[in-house]
């Protein structure tokens, strides 16, 4: 029969061995998160500053006439609308929902809701992706490019949105 002190001796074996390889993840966990606070930092950092060097705005070819991109808020993929614009100086996202209210799936002028937005552009309509698309409606709203009838439901205005 085993002494109560063989015993315990092995229970304490046991648990250190434990303890030992919880620290280890620990470590790995506290690694992988200062990385992840260093990488936030920096990528706040790059987006709060102004964009060095690029004092000449882009230039964007509209039929004849040439069309001056203004800037974006820093961190923004959205310029302010202006006369001849054309959708072609959005990010990809927006170009989709632009192209669905312009004429994708309806006419000029239709006004969808959220919902609507992300299952015309092959979202799922489930409310993580509904949100993503209103954050995107109402960007675009935001910089004159749609109009938000009421609230949660966009089209374009006439004039606006052609030429993609």
């Amino acid at each position: 029969m085993p002494s109560v002190m063989g015993l315990l001796e092995e229970r304490e074996r046991t648990a250190r061995q434990r303890v030992e390889a919880l620290q280890a993840e620990l470590r790995e966990a506290e690694a992988v998160w200062e990385r992840l606070v260093i990488a936030r930092e920096t990528v706040g950092e790059v987006l709060a500053e102004p964009r060095g060097g690029e004092d000449v705005a882009p230039v964007v070819v509209v039929g004849e006439r040439s069309v001056q991109v203004r800037q974006a808020v820093p961190g923004s993929v959205v310029p302010h609308w202006e006369e001849g614009l054309a959708p072609a100086v959005l990010a990809p996202d927006y170009q989709r929902i632009m192209d669905v209210l312009v004429g994708g799936n309806g006419m000029r002028g239709e006004v969808m809701d959220c919902r609507q937005l992300a299952a015309a552009v092959g979202l799922e309509p489930v409310p993580a992706k509904v949100e993503g698309v209103r954050s995107k409606a109402k960007r675009l709203a935001a910089r004159g490019w749609l109009a938000e009838e009421r609230p949660g439901l966009f089209s374009v205005p006439v004039g606006r949105g052609g030429g993609s």
